[in-house]
């Protein structure tokens, strides 16, 4: 999974638009993620395969540390979320904790309802000594991932959807955008070739 130890690629042959790298290392019991970059739906597939491959090693505690992130979207937020729901259904231990978050993005999971659901350390006190340790552990995640269109409109939807199990008003704020990946989806299926 991770390909080099240190600072994201910055390659200048990069699009505008290239995902925001996503960093993760080992830091005594904790999986931590730093995300480098706005949180979106280009770089929630990582994230979630991240959150699924060190799950199924056993990991239960994991941070997400959002010092560089300015910004998360619905999808980023929904697999964030859809991590830490999973983690409550399989077992009474475990954790997604939210770190350094910035004041627009703890407004974001609070207006959500997330704050509530995911581990959100609102005056930096959590996981000190780790913070202190984290940044020699750190290597960049392949951000070249095998994905087809298909599979990246199913989870987006499913992001999503989680988003909209959380309360009433997270289902009617995406109740539209879920019909719209819905349809997006059926199509996708019609386009796949058959087998």
């Amino acid at each position: 999974m991770p390909t080099n130890n240190g600072s994201p690629n910055s390659d200048p042959g990069k699009g505008i638009n290239a995902p925001a790298p996503v960093l993760v290392g080992q830091v005594g019991d904790l999986f931590w993620m730093r995300v480098e970059g706005k949180g979106s739906f280009q770089n929630s597939l990582q994230v979630k395969r991240c959150f699924q491959t060190m799950m199924s090693r056993g990991k239960r505690h994991f941070v997400v540390d959002l010092e560089r992130c300015p910004i998360m979207d619905s999808t980023f937020l929904g697999t964030l979320t859809g991590a830490a729901l999973h983690l409550r259904e399989t077992g009474p231990v475990g954790e997604v904790a939210i770190v350094n978050a910035n004041a627009r993005n703890q407004q974001l999971l609070a207006s959500l309802g997330l704050d509530h659901i995911l581990d959100v350390d609102r005056d930096g006190s959590r996981h000190s000594q780790e913070r202190r340790e984290v940044n020699s552990e750190l290597s960049c995640v392949e951000s070249g991932l095998n994905c087809g269109k298909a599979e990246h409109a199913e989870h987006v939807l499913e992001a999503h959807e989680v988003l909209s199990s959380v309360n009433e008003q997270n289902a009617g704020r995406f109740r539209d955008v879920i019909e719209f990946l819905e349809k997006e989806v059926r199509d996708q299926e019609h386009q796949a070739p058959a087998k």
